[in-house]
């Protein structure tokens, strides 16, 4: 949400006339500026271990605001002027029907829930986009970056240093729906709509806020319905990052057995034979299982969940199917899914295949719109853009 101390932070934003960009009326307005996000901040031991274990502790790591103070803002994104060095790619996502001319580097976990959300975002567009799979303990592919969090999106053969790099999943997914729907305004342009604001936490790190990140961009006047609609969808994207993304470490890492089965999940979809020497795999594995198992019980405590936190997972993904039938649609966008379908599932997507997975299709109502969405936007068998190739590198 924009709050007033970003209105008060980015000059853009104080004429009201550009209020119409993001979608918004002078009562919106009041209304975001009202809404707090609580910042949570968690012992820095604990997430230095999360930040050394990687891909598979993203679960644990990646969710969690730290409070901070605002130092700097800045009106265009962290673009990194070093020269970029070349990596190996992982994957390679092809769509013959692809007319929208970007050539896309995702660097990526594969097990990351925000990263989840991106290639849901992607491949629901029927995006082509290579895929750089970073390595979670060493983080090499990422390292010519001066920000050190996953998803990373490298726009290719545009911009002043023959790149344009976009960060934080939301900014990603919001910056290429505007050009989707703009195709006419430069990449170059949208990229000033999502400043970044750098700030320093309470441990004195230097931290990167995007205040607009939930904004799709607007370029002309909207109706009134298509307003709400959009703020209805900003609403429920913001809390799949902020509430439902809280729910997955607890869940998934809830035992022992279960930590380890998680992270033997992640070794297979994540490839990580190919990223990690067998010394490296095991250390994540048993020892990145072991550490996420009483992570999962910080986080716990930290976000208040329930004695038993299957009922805190199964809550949320029955607030979610509750708004569908309130609304008598089949997803949150309609007929099709909006972007805050395309988060949820991208959010829920990172932990199919572990048991906390299973239990949730089993007590909840989520499953029908789960595989209809994962239908639609991933097999790509009813959206009017086809033929999605994933080649993978050896």
């Amino acid at each position: 949400m924009i709050s007033k101390r970003i209105f008060a932070s980015l000059p853009f934003l104080r004429n009201p006339s550009n209020w119409k960009v993001f979608g918004l009326n002078s009562q919106i307005k009041r209304n975001v500026s009202q809404s707090k996000i609580p910042k949570i901040s968690i012992n820095s031991k604990v997430s230095r271990i999360c930040a050394m274990m990687g891909g598979g502790l993203a679960l644990g790591y990646g969710v969690v605001y730290c409070s901070k103070k605002v130092i700097q803002s800045k009106s265009t994104l962290l673009a990194d002027s070093i020269e970029r060095p070349k990596f190996k790619i992982s994957r390679e996502i092809y769509n013959e029907a692809d007319q929208s001319g970007l050539k896309i580097t995702l660097y990526q976990y594969q097990t990351c829930p925000f990263c989840c959300k991106v290639r849901a975002f992607l491949d629901y567009h029927g995006l082509s986009y290579n895929v750089i799979e970073v390595n979670s303990v060493k983080q090499t592919q990422i390292k010519w970056s001066t920000y050190r969090k996953v998803p990373i999106v490298v726009l290719e053969g545009i911009g002043q240093n023959g790149y344009i790099q976009l960060n934080d999943s939301s900014v990603i997914i919001s910056l290429l729906s505007t050009h989707l729907r703009h195709p006419d305004v430069s990449i170059e342009k949208l990229v000033t709509y999502y400043p970044t604001l750098k700030s320093m936490n309470d441990k004195g790190k230097t931290v990167f806020e995007h205040p607009n990140k939930y904004f799709v961009m607007n370029f002309s006047d909207l109706p009134e319905e298509k307003m709400k609609a959009g703020k209805k969808e900003r609403i429920w994207r913001e809390w799949a990052d902020s509430v439902l993304v809280h729910m997955l470490s607890p869940n998934i890492y809830r035992t022992p057995i279960e930590a380890l089965q998680a992270f033997n999940h992640f070794d297979e979809v994540g490839n990580w034979e190919q990223n990690f020497s067998k010394f490296e795999r095991l250390v994540v594995i048993y020892v990145g299982a072991a550490a996420m198992f009483i992570i999962g019980k910080v986080l716990k405590r930290r976000y208040d969940l329930k004695d038993d936190v299957r009922l805190s997972l199964y809550e949320a993904c029955n607030h979610w199917t509750r708004e569908l039938k309130k609304q008598s649609t089949k997803f949150m966008g309609g007929n099709l899914p909006n972007l805050a379908d395309l988060a949820v599932y991208g959010v829920l997507s990172s932990i199919e295949g572990c048991k906390a997975f299973e239990d949730t299709l089993e007590n909840t109502d989520i499953s029908q719109w789960y595989y209809d969405t994962k239908n639609i936007a991933v097999n790509r068998t009813k959206c009017p853009t086809v033929g999605l190739l994933d080649k993978k590198h050896a």
